[in-house]
């Protein structure tokens, strides 16, 4: 699990992972807007990973992907990219921006909020 530090379940975090192509990386980011853990998924095809992986230096195009969510949805988001990534050993990576347009920071945890009716 992502460990969240002094932060607090509505903070706006984006997380980085990336993708064999865009046809999975589009079914799989539609899967998490649709399901509200994350209220956007930036796609940018045309990337090319250099990595080690199991003693060999390895090249391989990517779609990196770009998700912006929030603390609260994190835990579930990352148990989502473990269970639908091909990949044995996804990449994700968690940032949490030091600043951010207010109304668009508003838009992300109203999107990835399951339950909004009014108190």
């Amino acid at each position: 699990m992502i460990e969240r530090q002094n932060g607090t379940e509505s903070d706006v975090v984006i997380l980085l992972t990336t993708f064999p192509d865009l046809e999975k990386a589009r079914q799989i980011g539609t899967i998490w807007v649709e399901s509200q853990l994350a209220a956007c998924v930036n796609l940018i095809p045309g990337g090319v990973s250099l990595y080690r992986w199991q003693g060999q230096t390895e090249a391989a195009s990517e779609v990196l992907a770009i998700v912006k969510t929030t603390s609260g949805r994190l835990s579930e988001l990352e148990a989502s990219l473990q269970d639908l990534h091909p990949y044995d050993l996804p990449e994700c990576l968690v940032l949490s921006p030091e600043s951010g347009s207010e109304s668009y920071l508003a838009w992300v945890r109203n999107e990835t909020m399951l339950d909004k009716s009014p108190s």
